[in-house]
C-alpha cells in the first residue's frame, strides 16, 4: 500500500496547452517556489478505495521539491536537484535514485520544472470542469509507469492532479491552502539518512 504512495513522488506536475499552454508559460516564467497542503485518494480498477494519505509540499525550481506524508503515516519524498531520496521512518529505509534517471518521462518532470515538457508528454485540452481548466498530459515512454496524468488549473494555480497508471489505479490529489512563490530555505530540500537506515539504490 505504502509503495503506491512512493510511486507518487514521480508525481507532480504542473501545467499545459493553449488554456494550457498559456498556463505553463506562466507557471515558468512566474513560478519559483509553491508550497501546498495536499489531500491523495488511490482508487484500483474497480473504483474501490485503497488508500488516503494527506500532508504538504514544496517546490524550488530549478530541480528542488518535497512531500511529507503526515496521516495515517508518516513518509518523505525529497528531491535535491540531483538526487530523489524517499524516506520510510516506519521501516527506517531510505530508497535513493539519480534523478534524471528517475524523472525524465515521468509526472514529476513536470513538477521539478523540465522546459522540455512536450518533449516527454503529448499534452492536449480537455473540456473546463467544476470551474477548472484541465489538462491530459500522456508520457510518451511506455515504461513511466503512468498511461495519463490529468491537471486541473483553478484561480490559484494547480489545484487537482488525476493520474492512472498502468494496473488501472487512479491517484487523485486536491491541493489546498497554495502558496506561490513563497520565501522557501535551499537547506529544506537537503536530506540527510538517519543514522542505521538501510539505504537501496544508488
Amino acid at each position: 500500500m505504502k509503495k503506491i504512495a512512493l510511486s507518487l513522488l514521480l508525481a507532480m506536475p504542473m501545467l499545459a496547452h493553449a488554456a494550457g499552454a498559456d498556463r505553463l508559460k506562466e507557471f515558468f516564467e512566474k513560478t519559483s517556489a509553491m508550497r501546498a497542503q495536499f489531500e491523495q485518494v488511490v482508487t484500483d480498477n474497480r473504483g474501490q478505495k485503497v488508500q488516503e494519505v494527506s500532508g504538504t509540499m514544496q517546490l524550488l525550481r530549478p530541480g528542488k521539491f518535497r512531500w511529507d506524508y503526515n496521516k495515517p503515516y508518516q513518509q518523505e519524498i525529497v528531491g535535491d536537484g540531483e538526487r530523489i531520496w524517499l524516506y520510510d521512518p516506519e521501516l527506517n529505509q531510505v530508497t535513493v535514485r539519480n534523478m534524471s534517471q528517475a524523472i525524465g518521462s515521468s509526472p514529476a518532470a513536470l513538477l521539478a520544472g523540465s522546459k522540455e515538457v512536450e518533449k516527454n508528454f503529448t499534452l492536449e485540452n480537455l473540456p473546463s470542469k467544476d470551474k477548472l481548466e484541465w489538462v491530459l498530459a500522456r508520457p510518451n515512454d511506455r515504461d513511466s509507469g503512468f498511461d495519463e496524468v490529468r491537471l486541473g488549473f483553478g484561480k490559484n494555480g494547480l489545484e487537482q492532479m488525476q493520474m492512472q497508471d498502468s494496473y488501472g489505479n487512479t491517484t487523485s490529489i486536491l491541493f489546498s491552502r497554495l502558496e506561490r512563490n513563497p520565501r522557501l530555505d535551499a537547506q529544506g530540500f537537503m536530506f540527510k539518512p538517519p543514522a542505521g537506515a538501510d539505504i537501496v539504490g544508488e
